[in-house]
């Protein structure tokens, strides 16, 4: 065999606040044959998600961030195509779990791939509801916020990725009532109409006070935060005593050029006796066996439903990016590449 030709976003500049497209860069490669205990992999779907802007920014975090001037990465889905000598365990023709995202092709060990089955689902769903998404998920309602039968569950950015799982999880665990707000009309229905949330409301329909005190006159037992910021800082003083807060993202704040004020209603957790722990899906992936059992046992019965929203060609990644951090998204944003690529 012989290199084959790739496109790989690069970082090219630190954002000051919304990345622009001066950031980045696309350039044009050769991928080598792989080497002993390497494979090539020829991906066929990539992921965007929020937590990609921190890494734009050289700061201290759960994950390091991005180096100018080298490809950027993420989650990502694609076939084998080449195996280098020694490698047991993953053939030519096998589809594959990495994290060799934000490019066409990508030369990896072959102990950071994971085959998937795509009998099972349809591939991207391992990017997806699948996969660290859908576990975010399942641990932040059951472990982290500990939900139990007959709860009151609010989620924010409740028509996203992880928060339109988060919802049906606690529905399916038999959460008393699940309620969501979302950017959109448009997702509010579908939250409602096939998603199987009680109730729901767009956030930009009035201030998060007003509408959380309508959506929830008797309060909230569980509060899966996905945004912070406004949000968060009105959901407080609605939870129940001894409530749970799942702190799983806080989008309203990623592009921010200053750090933002601390929730000010931060002082009723005490008489409250409110519970707040921030969690990194990667400390829960014990848990990854018995949750893609469950998981597919719900989409196989069709308990639960995902929405992904699509853009095709490696050249439309920065700007399905850029619709994460907008809320442009309903359910997944993937970008999906041409099976030639």
């Amino acid at each position: 065999m012989s290199p084959a030709p790739s496109r790989q976003w690069s970082l090219a500049a630190r954002p000051q606040g919304e990345p622009a497209r001066t950031d980045v860069r696309l350039d044009e490669v050769q991928v080598p044959d792989p080497g002993p205990g390497e494979v090539r992999v020829r991906n066929t779907w990539l992921s965007v998600d929020p937590y990609m802007r921190g890494r734009m920014d050289d700061r201290p975090s759960y994950v390091p961030p991005f180096a100018i001037g080298e490809p950027m990465t993420g989650g990502a889905v694609g076939v084998v195509e080449l195996v280098g000598d020694g490698v047991e365990g993953v053939s030519e023709g096998d589809v594959v779990l990495h994290d060799r995202g934000w490019r066409e092709r990508a030369v990896l060990p072959a102990g950071a791939v994971r085959v998937v089955d795509a009998d099972l689902a349809p591939a991207q769903a391992y990017l997806g509801v699948l996969g660290t998404t859908g576990l975010t998920a399942y641990v932040g309602v059951l472990d982290v916020a500990q939900m139990r039968e007959g709860d009151v569950v609010l989620v924010s950015g409740a028509a996203g990725a992880v928060g339109s799982v988060a919802g049906q999880v606690a529905r399916l665990k038999g959460a008393g009532a699940v309620v969501g707000t979302a950017g959109g009309e448009e997702k509010v229905r579908w939250l409602l109409a096939e998603a199987g949330f009680t109730d729901a409301a767009d956030h930009r329909s009035a201030g998060a006070g007003e509408l959380l005190g309508r959506l929830l006159p008797e309060g909230a037992d569980v509060y899966f935060d996905n945004v912070g910021g406004p949000m968060l800082e009105a959901a407080l003083p609605r939870m129940r005593d001894h409530g749970r807060v799942a702190l799983c993202g806080a989008i309203s704040g990623y592009n921010a050029t200053s750090a933002p004020a601390g929730p000010r209603t931060l002082g009723v957790a005490i008489g409250k006796r409110l519970r707040l722990e921030g969690f990194i899906v990667t400390d829960h992936l014990e848990r990854t066996e018995e949750f893609t059992r469950e998981m597919a046992g719900w989409l196989a019965r069709g308990e639960l439903v995902h929405r992904e929203t699509v853009t095709d060609g490696v050249e439309s990644a920065f700007e399905a990016f850029l619709g994460v951090l907008s809320g442009a998204n309903t359910g997944k944003m993937l970008v999906r590449l041409a099976p030639d690529a």
